[in-house]
Order: structure tokens, then sequence, then C-alpha cells
């Protein structure tokens, strides 16, 4: 006798689907925001990146974010052209470069984060601080543990 289906939520949805619906309850928020000074998701995550590794090579950045080369050139040429952030010579590779948030990039940068974290915290008001952090705690492990992926490319969307 074949079992029926399930008209159970919990038992209906995988963690997939769960993580699709949490980012895109985020995504949609912090994108429509962030377009109105100027940013998009992506250049965000990168000038956020950079805030917090100042003087980073370009090609780590990269790395670290999973973000292919070439997209990765287009999204500081970007950051540069808005003069939110700079490409200077690296002191111990001349052929690499760093980059560096600029003041304006970093005023910039607070106020995104600052919405981010608002849009962030409705999102995920159903749990305490706690658990938020938990939860951030994770996610972090599971990725870092999860089966390599190819880097991004804006081709994939923002």
């Amino acid at each position: 006798m074949a079992a029926s289906p399930s008209t159970d939520t919990e038992v209906a949805e995988f963690a997939g689907q769960l993580f699709f619906r949490l980012w895109r309850a985020s995504h949609t928020r912090v994108a429509k925001g962030l377009a109105a000074i100027g940013l998009t998701p992506a250049l965000f995550g990168l000038l956020n990146v950079i805030g917090a590794r100042e003087g980073a090579i370009q090609q780590e950045l990269g790395a670290a974010m999973g973000i292919d080369p070439s997209t990765m050139v287009s999204l500081v040429d970007q950051l540069e052209g808005a003069g939110l952030a700079k490409r200077q010579p690296c002191p111990t590779d001349r052929r690499a470069r760093v980059i560096a948030t600029t003041p304006k990039g970093r005023r910039l940068l607070e106020r995104a984060r600052q919405m981010a974290l608002q849009v962030e915290g409705d999102v995920l008001r159903g749990l305490t601080p706690a658990e938020q952090r938990e939860l951030l705690t994770l996610m972090r492990r599971a990725l870092e543990s999860a089966p390599p992926q190819p880097p991004w490319s804006t081709a994939e969307g923002d």
C-alpha cells in the first residue's frame, strides 16, 4: 500500500527551500533600500568585505567571496567609478592591487550596513538575539562544509 503524500508543511519543506524563502524575504527588502542609495546587493557585499578587510588584495577578496575574476574586476571598477573604493599598488607584489574604501565609501557603507541590519532584524524577529547568533553560526559552519561551487558571476543575477 502506497503512503499518501503528507500535507504537513514541515515534512514537505527542505532546508534549501527554507533558505530560499528567507533569502527572498531579506534580499528583496535590502535590494530596494540599497537601490535608493545607489548600490546593488553585489556592490554592497563587496564594499562590506572591503570595509572589513581594508587593504586586502583584489584576487584574495574575489576568492574569499567566491566571485569570478572578471566579475570582480567589473564590481571594483563600479565601486571605483562611484568614488567608493580605490585600487592601490600592493607594497609586496607589483602585480597585485590592494583595495581600500574611500571616506565616501565608508560613509555609504555605514548607511547600507544599518539598513541591512534593520531588514535582518525584521526578517528574523521571530528568533531571540541568541537564536539569531546561533543561526548565523550554523549557516557559516554549513557553508564551510558545503560542496564547492563555481565562482559567482553577474550572469547569475544579483
